[in-house]
């Protein structure tokens, strides 16, 4: 607005205007503009809100901050704890996994034995009753089966525990990572307010710069709000100034200026206060001031009103941070409970761990142990096999002894047939000779026939050597010897 100190060239003669009818509606509008006083007030409550807000911001920040640390720390360490807890589950799932690599090899050699033995029929010159019988027929499955039975409760019973253990590992690196991620969920919520992303420093200095920034500017909209009004004020106590030079203005001043906005304390002493006395020259300048100051009022009760407005949108973004920092604090707390309650549970999670590998080693040795009684049995079948091989070995070398020796039995049988002839013959021969000479009791033995001796097996009922085929024989010295 002009200034009332304006040096204007005073004109010819006083205008006509200047009277306190003129200067009514002047003082009317000028005495509306002040209500603007209560934007004033608004702003001046806003701003106070504002800094205690930016004193709750620091302390709530700084708290947060430090918990955050702590939070930080805590799910440090129990990852590590969780990781090592794991580590030696996976080394136990790899010795797991390295014990059944050697069941398949052990049940495929098995498999590979039983399956030699089914296919081996047992030679029918071994079995007088003639029935059919394959090498299989003479195992225990039974007790194979068992064995393997129980070596596959022993894995599927490992296999579920790890299962468990797992899961139970899993569950607790999860509850470790909700941690951070209710903390990290506070983080993303409050890194963006209306669309202006937050900085965030160390220590939780940035969180605060967005509502020191925001009071900074407010203060610079209230100040001109404050400016504003103050020429407001002065032009309304020009307006009275002039009234009360006019004839009769001091009543209507008086009467005007008597009801103002709360906090405008301007002419209340319209009616009273002494006037001093003001020359021509003087009245037309305020004159000219006052109408010219008059065509401005309402461009700055606008102006007013827009620097609410700016200060009332700047409120809400201070809201919006505020209500940023509690959540952020209600993020974190709610994080810290979580972190109590697996604090709770780390001791049994640890005992349960260290208690299921402690078991582990016992179940390992006990299936190792019977992973060792299958790959003898499988052994033991391996050496039937070749057993049966070497006896139809023995079988051809007894078969062949038997045969030498019969040879030589009836050799020696003829022979003696032909001695005991050939002596009958001789004797025959003396008694032709010499036997009417010779008294009978002279020997004994004078007319006796030769001795007579017999070859023949001495027990009849000793089993006899089957004959089996060469070739059967010829194959069972190559599966044992090779092609030597």
């Amino acid at each position: 607005m002009a200034s009332s100190e304006s040096t204007l060239p005073p004109p010819s003669s006083p205008p006509t205007s200047t009277t306190s009818t003129a200067l009514i509606p002047l003082l009317l509008a000028s005495k509306r503009s002040l209500s603007s006083i209560n934007h004033v007030w608004r702003a001046n409550e806003l701003c106070t809100s504002t800094r205690t807000a930016l004193e709750k911001a620091a302390t709530s920040t700084a708290r947060t901050s430090f918990l955050k640390k702590g939070i930080d720390a805590q799910c440090e360490l129990l990852q590590e704890v969780s990781g090592r807890l794991s580590t030696g589950v996976e080394q136990g799932r790899a010795e797991l996994r390295e014990v059944v690599a050697q069941l398949d090899v052990a049940d495929a050699r098995l498999k590979k034995t039983l399956k030699k033995l089914r296919s081996t029929v047992v030679e029918a010159k071994l079995r007088p009753d003639g029935e059919e019988r394959s090498l299989l027929d003479f195992v225990d499955e039974g007790g194979l089966e068992t064995l393997k039975a129980g070596i596959q409760g022993d894995f599927t019973e490992a296999e579920q525990e790890f299962a468990e253990i797992g899961q139970s590992n899993f569950n607790f690196y999860g509850e470790v990572d909700a941690v951070r991620k209710q903390l990290q969920y506070g983080v993303e919520w409050s890194s963006l307010v209306d669309g202006e992303k937050t900085t965030r420093a160390s220590g939780g200095k940035g969180l605060q710069a967005p509502i020191s920034d925001i009071l900074h500017e407010m203060e610079d909209h209230a100040r001109e709000m404050a400016v504003n009004l103050e020429s407001l004020v002065s032009h309304f106590d020009l307006c009275v100034t002039a009234i009360k030079h006019t004839e009769g203005g001091g009543d209507a001043a008086l009467k005007i200026a008597g009801d103002l906005p709360e906090g405008v304390d301007i002419g209340q002493d319209a009616g009273s206060a002494p006037l001093e006395p003001m020359s021509d020259a003087q009245r037309v300048e305020m004159m000219r001031v006052l109408e010219e100051d008059a065509g401005q009022v309402d461009d700055v009760v606008m102006e007013i009103r827009d620097h609410s407005g700016e200060i009332e949108a700047l409120y809400e973004r201070v809201e919006a941070h505020t209500t940023q920092f509690e959540k952020e604090h209600a993020y974190t707390i709610a994080a810290f409970k979580l972190l109590e309650e697996i604090g709770r549970k780390l001791p049994r999670h640890i005992m349960q761990s260290k208690g299921f590998l402690v078991h582990w080693a016992e179940e390992k040795a006990l299936i190792e142990e019977r992973l060792e009684e299958l790959g003898g049995l499988r052994e033991f079948y391996d050496t039937f096999l070749t057993g049966y091989d070497n006896l139809l070995i023995e079988i051809g070398r007894r078969k062949a002894h038997e045969l030498k020796m019969e040879k030589i039995a009836l050799e020696a049988k003829a022979r003696l047939e032909k001695l005991y002839d050939d002596d009958l013959e001789a004797r025959e021969t003396f008694k032709t000779e010499f036997g009417d000479f010779l008294p009978g009791d002279i020997w004994p033995g004078l007319t006796a026939g030769p001795l007579q001796f017999d070859v023949s097996p001495i027990d009849i009922h000793a089993v006899r050597v089957p004959d089996i085929s060469k070739s059967v024989i010829h194959a069972a010295i190559k599966r044992v010897h090779g092609d030597k």
